[in-house]
């Protein structure tokens, strides 16, 4: 048996992290890996996580199973969080606790295989590298919709002009807030458009929440979501507390699904059940209840909700700091829209091998694709990271085409 498997390549986002350790150069720096970095470069662990955490360790609760759906108050309270205190929106949900984000992904990926097999998931491109993937691991056909920018904002035009292909019946995933890798949002305006389009043409969103609160804010970031929800009979979440809570590791995410009243939800439960008693049976319970602790208290909820808005502002100034330093050092206008994005990630306009010339020359690591981490950055570092992008620009533009 072993002797018949290909080699796989390794996943070239962790062959750029074992890259960067294994470089000697002292003044290197990591913008990888999708993790948020507080000023001294480290990934913090909430002050309200640690509290959620010691007032869990002194209950001493037991260990037993939580059941298929998970830890039943972390699905009522993330579907409060994302969905508002509406009550009319809540009645309408189901909400189940998965492994991670990326559990979520695969399990309505999995959920629209067995409702709607011959449903065609169209994704952006770019888009985050993991959705392709899962879309396609379920046995679903994927397409992709242009998700560029022209003049600093997104090219809404180009987005709708591909999801005219879209027939009824199927999908369109978007990323509720802080797009991976561009960190180009939709406003408002596009994001009532998508609605119109969706209901008009029978196509459903599958509303990816990974970054909820370091856009715009808590409320903010749910603005597109809830314009669908209202707007539509049938919406798909997956949701995450990797970035929003800081339980990287714990991997703690949630699917919800929405139809137009409770009669069409019936069936939901047991088909989401199913998937997941063939799967991995349960989730695990500590990070959502941590996660249930922080959404159920008054006062760590309010003190989660401080830092999470601390953690925003970081990467917004750390946005603004760059762009004012590339600017002042005359960077191409491709280079100067950083400000204008939103979340942890924006991608330079720039292919594998201008990126390898950074990394090479400068010990500054980001993706091949240009993915580059925003909230990766310590202060200190910020004058010299727009210095080498711009010496990258000034080599790239003197070689021959």
């Amino acid at each position: 048996m072993l002797a018949s498997l290909a080699t796989v390549a390794p996943d070239p986002l962790w062959g750029l992290t074992a890259a960067f350790r294994a470089d000697p150069r002292p003044d290197k720096v990591d913008l990888v890996v999708g993790v948020y970095r507080d000023e001294t470069g480290q990934t913090p662990v909430m002050a309200a996580v640690k509290a959620a955490e010691e007032r869990l360790a002194a209950a001493g609760a037991s260990k037993a199973y939580r059941g298929l759906a998970g830890n039943a108050d972390f699905n009522a309270g993330l579907a409060t969080l994302l969905l508002g205190n509406d009550a009319g929106r809540l009645a309408r949900q189901h909400t189940m606790q998965t492994v991670g984000g990326t559990g979520a992904l695969r399990l309505l990926a999995d959920f629209i295989a067995v409702a709607s097999p011959s449903a065609r998931v169209w994704v952006s491109d770019p888009g985050y590298v993991n959705h392709v993937p899962i879309m396609r691991a379920a046995g679903l056909a994927v397409d992709r919709y242009r998700w560029r920018a022209e003049g600093g904002v997104l090219d809404a035009d180009a987005m709708f002009a591909d999801l005219w292909a879209a027939r009824t019946g199927d999908i369109v995933l978007l990323h509720g807030c802080c797009h991976n890798p561009t960190g180009i949002d939709m406003g408002v305006g596009v994001w009532q458009t998508v609605a119109e389009q969706c209901a008009q043409r029978g196509l459903i969103p599958l509303v990816d929440m990974a970054y909820l609160g370091l856009a715009d804010g808590l409320e903010q970031d749910t603005t597109g979501l809830r314009l669908l929800v209202d707007a539509l009979d049938t919406v798909l979440v997956a949701a995450s507390c990797s970035k929003s809570m800081g339980l990287y590791c714990e991997r703690t995410g949630a699917a919800m699904v929405l139809g137009k009243n409770r009669v069409a939800l019936q069936p939901v439960g047991g088909v989401l059940e199913r998937i997941t008693r063939s799967n991995y049976s349960m989730p695990p319970d500590h990070g959502a209840a941590i996660a249930a602790a922080i959404l159920g208290d008054v006062a760590l909820r309010a003190s989660w909700r401080d830092e999470l808005e601390h953690m925003r502002q970081r990467i917004a100034g750390n946005r603004r700091r760059l762009d004012d330093a590339l600017a002042s050092l005359g960077a191409p206008v491709a280079l100067q829209n950083l400000s204008r994005h939103k979340g942890m990630f924006s991608t330079l306009p720039w292919d594998a091998d201008a990126m390898e010339r950074l990394r090479a020359h400068h010990a500054i690591y980001g993706t091949q694709s240009g993915r580059i981490n925003i909230a990766g950055l310590a202060p200190e570092q910020i004058d010299r990271v727009a210095s080498a992008l711009v010496a990258v620009a000034a080599d790239m533009a003197s070689m021959p085409a």
